[in-house]
C-alpha cells in the first residue's frame, strides 16, 4: 500500500485537534468543579473556625482530613450540606445545631448557586451582614430564633429571588426598610418578636405574591398602610401588639384569600369597615384589647368559615351579627368588656364546635337559652357582669368536659341545680352576686376537681352542706353574704389545699370547728358577722401559714392564739364586737382567772364527779389484766427493742441518739421552733449538737404517722414518696436529704437546712425581694430548671415532681434554689399508666392534668413556666397566665412579660434584659400545649448555655 494522500493526513490531523481539544475542555471543566468544590469546602472550614466551641455542635463532619480516594475535598456529604449535579453547594441547612457565633465570617461570595439557607434555631448574634445581597440566586432564607441585634440591612432588597424571609425571634431594630417591597417573589416574611420601630413601609403593598405576612410583637406606630389591601394572595396577616394607631383600612374587603387577620393589643381606634364582612374565607379575626368603636360587621361570618373571634376590652355597642346566629363554625368566642346589647337567647344560635365563649361584662339580658347544652365540646363558659334573668337551665349539668362555669353578677333566681354536680371537670364555678335561693345541693361534693367555688351574695340559706370536706382541690371558697345558719361542717377541715375561706355575713352559730386548724395552706379566713360562740381553738395556733384573719362581730371569747395573723388582725378591728376575747397584744384585755368561761367551769364540775369513778374502773381492769401483761413482758421487751432499732435512719450516725437530739433541740415539737407550713408538713428548725450537720430542717407529716392497711399499719403514701424519691437523688439544686423517722407518735424527715427560707417568703416580703435581685432571680431560675431537668431526665424511673410552687423552692445564703416537699412526687414507672389524682397548689398545676389525670414531665414544665414568670413579676401571676390559652396571643406574650418585670427592682441592664428575654421565651414555651412544651433538658440547656456565654 502507497502513503496516504494528503487529503487523508488532513482529515486525520483535524480529527486529532479535536480530539484534543475536546480532551483539554474536560479536563479543564473537571479541574474547575474540583476547584470550585475545594473553594466552598475551604470557605464553610473557615467560617466554622470562627464560631465558639464549633466541636461542640453538628459540625464534626465538616473537616479536612483526606478521604480515601484521594480526591479533592467535597462539602457535598457534610451534615447540613446539600449541592446540585455539578457538585456544587446549593443548600445548607444547619436549624437546631447548638451554632454559637456570628456571621462576619460567612463567606457569601463563595456561594454563587445557594438557593437554600437555613440558620434558624441557633445562638448566632450580633448584626445581620449586608453581604447577604451578593447571594444572588436565593430563594429561602430563615435566621428565626437567634440573637441577632441591629438593623436590617436595606440591601436585603436586592435579593430579588426571594421566596421566604424569616427573622422571627431575634433582637432586630430600627424600621423596616422600604427596600424590602422590591422583593417581588416574596411569598412568606415574618419579622416577629423583635424591636422594630418606625412605620410600616408602604412599599410592601408591592409584593403582590405575598401569602403570609407578620410583623407583631414590635414597636410599629403610625396608621395601618392602605396599601396593604392590594395583596391579594394574602392568607395570614399579623400586626398585633404593636403601637399601631388609626383604624383599619376600608382596602382590607379587598384581602379575598385572607383567613387569619390577628389587630390585638395595638391602640386602634374607630369602627371595624363593614367590607370586612367580604373576607368570606376568615376564620380567625383577633381585634381585642384596642380602641374600637361602633358596631361589628353584620355580615362577618357570612361565609361560615370563622373559628375565632376576639373582640374583648374594646367599646363595641349594639347587637352582635345576626351572622354569629347561624355561625356553626365557631369554635372561641371572646366578647367581654364591651357594650353589646341583645337578648342573649335570641342573637345565638347553636354550636356543635364551640369550646370557649366569654361574652362577660356587656349588656345582654333575657334568659340563658338551653341551646347552649347542645356544645358539647363547652370547657369554659362565663357570661358574667350581664342583665340576665331567670333560672340556670339544669342540662348546663350534661356539659362533661366544662371546666368554668361564670355566670357572677346578674340577677339570676331559683335553686341552684343540682345537675351542677355532674360536672366532673369543672374547676372554676361563679355564682355570686344573683339571686339564688334555697341551699347549696349536696351534690356539689362530686366537684372533685374544683379549685375555686364562689356564691357569695346570693339569698342562700339552710345549713353549709359538710359534703364540702370533699373538695380537697378547692384553692378558693365564698360563701359570705347569704343567709347560711347552723353550724361551721367540720369537714371543711379535710380542705388541706384551701387558702381562701370567707363564710362572713351570715347566720352561722355554735362553735369554731377545731378541725379547721388542719387548713395548713390557709392564708386568709374571715368569719366575722355572724353569731359564731365559744372560744378559738388552741389549735390554731398551729396555723403559721395564716396571713389574714377577721373574726369579728360574733359571740366568741376566750384567748386569741398568738400568732402573726391574730397579732395583725388586732390592729384592723377584726376582733371588734366580741366582748370576751382576751391575749397579751393588740390591745386587748388580758387573760387570767377572771376570764375563765362559764364552759370551761362546767367542763371542770364535770371532770371532779368523772374522775374518781373513772379511776375505780381503771384500777379493776388493772387487777385483772396484770397477769397477762407480766406474762407478755419479756416479749414486748423485745418487740419495743427492734422497734427502737428502726425508729430512725440517718447518714452514718446512731439513729437513736440523733431521734433523741432532736426531740430535745425543737423541744418536743415546741411552735416556737416552727419555721413554715406546707400542704403535707410543718417545718421546725433544729440547732444540733452534731458534727456536719449542726442546723438541719424537721418536716414533721400533718397526717397520723401510720394507715391501716390489710396486714395492719402502714407508712402513710406522702411520707413513702418522698423517702422513696430523695434517697437516690444527689443534686445541688435539691434539697439533701438526712434521714427519717417513723415513730408511734410522729414522722419525720430531715433535711438541710436553707437558711432563706422560701422563695415565696422572699418575694412576699419587700426589702428580701429587693435583695434578691436580677441576677440573682436568673439564677433561681436556672437553678430549678437543672433540677427538674436531674429528675425527668437523669433519674431512672423518672421522677414527676407535681408540686412545683414558690412555697416549695428554698434558698440558701447566696440564694441558690433547692427543689424541696416530694409529697405528691410521683416515680414514672414505665410500665404503670400513670393516672392519678390530681395533686399540685393551685395556680401550678397543668390544666390538662384535671381533664386526663394522666401524669408526665410536661406537667412539671408547666408549673416551672408558671415559677419563673412569678420570679419576673415578684407575684403569683394569677390571671396573666390566662392570656397563654390564646395559640394567637403568644407572639406577643414575651413583650408583655418583660412590661410587667418586678417594679420593686430597677430596669435590668443589656446584659440582663437579654437574659430575662430568655427566660420569658421559655415561659411562652412551658405553658403551651402539652404536645407543644419543651422538655426540662432543653430549657436547662438553653439557659445555662446562654449564661455561660453572657
Amino acid at each position: 500500500m502507497g502513503s496516504p494522500t494528503p487529503t487523508l493526513e488532513k482529515i486525520f490531523t483535524l480529527a486529532g485537534l479535536v480530539f484534543s481539544v475536546q480532551f483539554l475542555l474536560v479536563i479543564s471543566f473537571t479541574s474547575d468543579v474540583f476547584a470550585s468544590t475545594s473553594k466552598e469546602a475551604e470557605a464553610l472550614l473557615q467560617w466554622k473556625s470562627s464560631l465558639k466551641e464549633p466541636n461542640i455542635s453538628l459540625l464534626s463532619s465538616w473537616t479536612d482530613l483526606p478521604n480515601p480516594e484521594k480526591t479533592p475535598i467535597t462539602p457535598c456529604n457534610w451534615f447540613g450540606i446539600s449541592c446540585n449535579t455539578a457538585k456544587t453547594v446549593i443548600s445548607i441547612n444547619l436549624t437546631n445545631s447548638g451554632l454559637q457565633g456570628t456571621l462576619h465570617h460567612f463567606p457569601f461570595m463563595s456561594f454563587p448557586n445557594l438557593t437554600y439557607l437555613n440558620l434558624s434555631t441557633n445562638e448566632l448574634f450580633s448584626t445581620i451582614p449586608p453581604q447577604f445581597s451578593s447571594l444572588s440566586e436565593l430563594e429561602f432564607l430563615d435566621l428565626s430564633s437567634n440573637q441577632f441585634s441591629g438593623k436590617i440591612p436595606h440591601e436585603i432588597g436586592n435579593m430579588t429571588g426571594l421566596n421566604v424571609l424569616n427573622f422571627f425571634k431575634n433582637q432586630l431594630n430600627g424600621s423596616i426598610p422600604q427596600e424590602i417591597g422590591n422583593l417581588k417573589s416574596l411569598s412568606k416574611l415574618c419579622l416577629i418578636s423583635n424591636n422594630l420601630s418606625g412605620l410600616i413601609p408602604t412599599s410592601l403593598g408591592e409584593l403582590k405574591s405575598l401569602a403570609f405576612l407578620a410583623l407583631s410583637t414590635n414597636n410599629l406606630y403610625g396608621p395601618i398602610p392602605e396599601e396593604i389591601g392590594n395583596l391579594k394572595s394574602l392568607d395570614t396577616l399579623l400586626l398585633n401588639a404593636n403601637q399601631l394607631n388609626g383604624s383599619i383600612p376600608s382596602s382590607f374587603g379587598e384581602l379575598i384569600n385572607l383567613r387569619i387577620l390577628c389587630l390585638h393589643r395595638n391602640q386602634l381606634s374607630g369602627s371595624i369597615p363593614h367590607e370586612l364582612g367580604n373576607l368570606l374565607k376568615l376564620t380567625s379575626l383577633e381585634l381585642d384589647t384596642n380602641q374600637f368603636t361602633g358596631y361589628l360587621p353584620q355580615s362577618l361570618c357570612k361565609g361560615g368559615m370563622l373559628r375565632s373571634i376576639t373582640a374583648f376590652n374594646n367599646r363595641f355597642v349594639g347587637p352582635i351579627p345576626k351572622s354569629f346566629r347561624n355561625c356553626t363554625s365557631l369554635y372561641k368566642v371572646r366578647l367581654q368588656g364591651n357594650q353589646f346589647v341583645g337578648n342573649i337567647s335570641e342573637d345565638f344560635g347553636v354550636y356543635p364546635n364551640l369550646s370557649y365563649v366569654d361574652l362577660s361584662c356587656n349588656k345582654f339580658y333575657g334568659e340563658i337559652s338551653r341551646n347552649w347544652t347542645q356544645s358539647t365540646n363547652l370547657t369554659v363558659l362565663k357570661m358574667a357582669g350581664n342583665k340576665l334573668t331567670g333560672n340556670i337551665p339544669p342540662e348546663i349539668g350534661s356539659l362533661s368536659l366544662l371546666a368554668e362555669l361564670d355566670l357572677s353578677l346578674n340577677h339570676l333566681v331559683g335553686v341552684i341545680p343540682k345537675e351542677l354536680g355532674s360536672l366532673s371537670s369543672l374547676l372554676n364555678l361563679r355564682l355570686n352576686d344573683n339571686q339564688f335561693s334555697g341551699g347549696v345541693p349536696s351534690e356539689f361534693g362530686s366537684l372533685t376537681n374544683l379549685n375555686h367555688l364562689d356564691l357569695s351574695s346570693n339569698k342562700l340559706n339552710k345549713s353549709i352542706p359538710g359534703v364540702l370536706g370533699n373538695l380537697l382541690k378547692v384553692n378558693y371558697m365564698n360563701l359570705s353574704n347569704d343567709s347560711f345558719s347552723q353550724e361551721i361542717p367540720f369537714e371543711l377541715g379535710n380542705l388541706v389545699h384551701l387558702s381562701q375561706l370567707d363564710l362572713s355575713f351570715n347566720l352561722l352559730s355554735g362553735e369554731i370547728p377545731w378541725q379547721m386548724s388542719k387548713m395548713q395552706s390557709l392564708e386568709t379566713l374571715n368569719l366575722s358577722h355572724n353569731s359564731l360562740s365559744g372560744s378559738i381553738p388552741t389549735s390554731f395556733a398551729n396555723m403559721l401559714g395564716l396571713l389574714h384573719v377577721d373574726i369579728s362581730y360574733n359571740d366568741l371569747h376566750g384567748s386569741v392564739p398568738n400568732i402573726t395573723a391574730f397579732r395583725d388582725a388586732s390592729k384592723q378591728g377584726a376582733f371588734d364586737g366580741n366582748k370576751g376575747l382576751c391575749g397579751d397584744f393588740g390591745g386587748l384585755k388580758p387573760c387570767n382567772n377572771s376570764t375563765v368561761s362559764n364552759d370551761r367551769r362546767k367542763k371542770i364540775v364535770v371532770l371532779l364527779i368523772t374522775v374518781p369513778l373513772v379511776a375505780s374502773l381503771l384500777l379493776i381492769f388493772a387487777l385483772i389484766g396484770s397477769t397477762f401483761l407480766l406474762g407478755r413482758k419479756r416479749k414486748d421487751r423485745n418487740n419495743h427493742e427492734t422497734k427502737e432499732a428502726m425508729v430512725f435512719s440517718i447518714l452514718n450516725y446512731d439513729g437513736r441518739a440523733v431521734y433523741e437530739e432532736i426531740i430535745r433541740a425543737i423541744n418536743n415539737f415546741d411552735p416556737t421552733y416552727c419555721i413554715g407550713v406546707g400542704g403535707y408538713g410543718s417545718v421546725y428548725k433544729a440547732n444540733l449538737a452534731i458534727p456536719n450537720m449542726s442546723t438541719v430542717a424537721v418536716k414533721k407529716l400533718h397526717r397520723p404517722p401510720c394507715e391501716e392497711g390489710q396486714n395492719g399499719k402502714r407508712l402513710p403514701k406522702e411520707f413513702l414518696n418522698e423517702i422513696r424519691a430523695l434517697l437516690e437523688i444527689r443534686h445541688r439544686n435539691i434539697v439533701k436529704l438526712y434521714g427519717f423517722c417513723s415513730h408511734e407518735r410522729h414522722s419525720f424527715l430531715v433535711y438541710e437546712y436553707a437558711e432563706r427560707g422560701s422563695l415565696a417568703t422572699t418575694l412576699r416580703e419587700e426589702e428580701r425581694a429587693k435583695e434578691a435581685g436580677w441576677n440573682k432571680r436568673v439564677n433561681i431560675v436556672r437553678g430549678v430548671a437543672r433540677a427538674l431537668a436531674y429528675l425527668h431526665h437523669d433519674c431512672s424511673p423518672p421522677i414527676v415532681h407535681r408540686d412545683i410552687s414558690s412555697k416549695n423552692i428554698l434558698l440558701d445564703s447566696e440564694f441558690e434554689a433547692r427543689v424541696s416537699d416530694f409529697g405528691t412526687a410521683k416515680l414514672l414507672n414505665p410500665d404503670s399508666t400513670n393516672w392519678t389524682a390530681l395533686a399540685g397548689t393551685f395556680g401550678y398545676v397543668a390544666p390538662e392534668l384535671a381533664y386526663t389525670m394522666k401524669v408526665s414531665e410536661k406537667c412539671d414544665v408547666y408549673s416551672f413556666g408558671v415559677l419563673a414568670l412569678e420570679i419576673m413579676m415578684g407575684k403569683q401571676p394569677g390571671d396573666f397566665v390566662s392570656a397563654f390559652s390564646s395559640p394567637l396571643d403568644k407572639e406577643i406574650l414575651v413583650m408583655e412579660i418583660m412590661k410587667a418585670l418586678d417594679q420593686r427592682l430597677p430596669p435590668p441592664t443589656p446584659k440582663f434584659e437579654i437574659e430575662l428575654k430568655t427566660i420569658a421565651s421559655a415561659i411562652v414555651a412551658c405553658l403551651d400545649e402539652p404536645h407543644s412544651r419543651p422538655t426540662m433538658h432543653m430549657i436547662s440547656r438553653q439557659l445555662s448555655v446562654l449564661f455561660m456565654r453572657s
